[in-house]
């Protein structure tokens, strides 16, 4: 936990100094990379968290053999997602308005050691080797964050590629430390059967909910790149970057209540007060952030980016309120899968395409895009809260029966 605040820090800081060194025309260019990098991560902890699950329930021969089926599929996958993304770069250009497209060639490049690195961590974590798995997460930022800015101040090159350089170098150091000797991935000695079955259903699973993460958490920032000319998508990354800091601090949250939550149905004690109390917990804190945003946008704005960013300052409470109701609805959420419960699930993969399709649709101003934001936000909490409520009666009525 103290490291992962630690690598939350670090990377936020990375942010923060990318856009005040840069300006937000040049920032925009950072932070499509840095959105990309999100997206990485979402995909990436598929591979994680079905290693992990699978390093707790295999043993033996089955988990030396689900070991490699594992880094062979990461290494497969991350190779045919570089390669789309090699083989896009120059139509990514065209999409994204940026001003070149070897940051996108360069990313390729690296993204098929970040699916490695992945699975590598889920072995750390499923183990429970969380010295190591702490410091994978440090060596990748720590090498991030100097080697970028080192690069930005002494090569005299467009900062885009000079980020990307950065971010793919930081996969190698993030695969410290490793133990890849006991890996054949072209063994013969491969998952099959009954157990590969189980995997496939978790990672199909797993993929599902993280795509709706994605969907919902970036795909604002990829459109208003689309959409948008480099100022104002410069302007908008950085009203998004701060209003984001609810999500994180939620996050944390979450780590928290998913295991509470398993532990309580286990014991068939009631599970609702545990998400009432989160609830709580994000909904005073949000609040809280909200009204700071409010009242004090310029100063908030002025303290983390400069002066160049004055100009969204009216937007940060209504992006704040928004990234809000996502992190009460993400509490929801992570509370019905702690039960086996995937319908919130499918709600959120709903909610984040009708998120994409009234973004594209309704963007004449960087004021609109977020107003649709909070509409689609809403409706995700009200159909969150319903269903809690629906499955709740149904349960009382069910005890009543009996």
């Amino acid at each position: 936990m103290g490291s992962a605040l630690i690598v939350n820090g670090g990377n936020y800081l990375y942010n923060l100094l990318l856009g005040r060194l840069l300006g937000p025309e040049a920032f925009a260019d950072a932070a499509l990379l840095v959105t990309l990098l999100l997206v990485l991560s979402f995909v990436g902890m598929t591979f994680q968290l079905a290693t992990t699950r699978f390093a707790v329930l295999f043993s033996g021969d089955n988990w030396s053999a689900f070991k490699n089926t594992m880094y062979k599929y990461a290494l497969i996958f991350g190779v045919i997602s570089g390669s789309v993304i090699l083989f896009f770069s120059k139509y990514l250009q065209q999409i994204f308005h940026t001003q070149n497209h070897w940051m996108f060639v360069i990313f390729a490049i690296g993204t098929p050691l970040y699916f490695v690195m992945s699975v590598n961590r889920g072995r750390f974590q499923g183990k429970q080797e969380f010295t190591k798995l702490a410091g994978t997460y440090q060596t990748e930022m720590w090498s991030r964050l100097i080697l970028t800015f080192a690069f930005l101040w002494f090569l005299p090159l467009e900062p885009g590629i000079l980020i990307a350089i950065g971010i793919g170098l930081s996969f190698v150091f993030g695969l410290i430390p490793s133990n890849l000797n006991s890996i054949q991935i072209f063994s013969k000695n491969q998952l099959k059967g009954d157990e590969l079955k189980k995997v496939w259903i978790f990672i199909g699973l797993t993929a599902g909910y993280e795509l709706t993460q994605i969907i919902i958490n970036n795909s604002d920032v990829l459109l208003v790149k689309h959409f948008f000319n480099s100022i104002d998508a410069g302007l908008y990354a950085s009203l998004a970057l701060i209003g984001r800091v609810v999500y994180f601090v939620a996050w944390m949250f979450v780590m928290l209540l998913m295991p509470t939550v398993m532990q309580k149905h286990k014991d068939g004690e009631s599970t609702a007060p545990v998400l009432f109390k989160y609830v709580f917990f994000i909904g005073s804190l949000s609040t809280l952030i909200v009204i700071a945003c409010y009242l004090m946008p310029e100063t908030i704005i002025n303290m983390m980016f400069g002066s160049a960013y004055i100009s969204v300052a009216h937007l940060l409470w209504q992006y704040a309120l928004a990234t809000s109701l996502f992190a009460i609805s993400n509490i929801f959420a992570y509370y019905f899968l702690s039960l086996n419960q995937y319908a919130p699930v499918v709600l959120s993969g709903l909610l984040g395409m009708s998120q994409v399709v009234l973004i594209t649709f309704f963007h004449s101003s960087l004021t609109m895009v977020v107003q649709v934001q909070i509409i689609a936000m809403v409706v995700l909490l009200i159909a969150q809260v319903l269903f809690f409520l629906f499955k709740n009666t149904k349960r009382d009525n069910k005890s009543i029966s009996l």
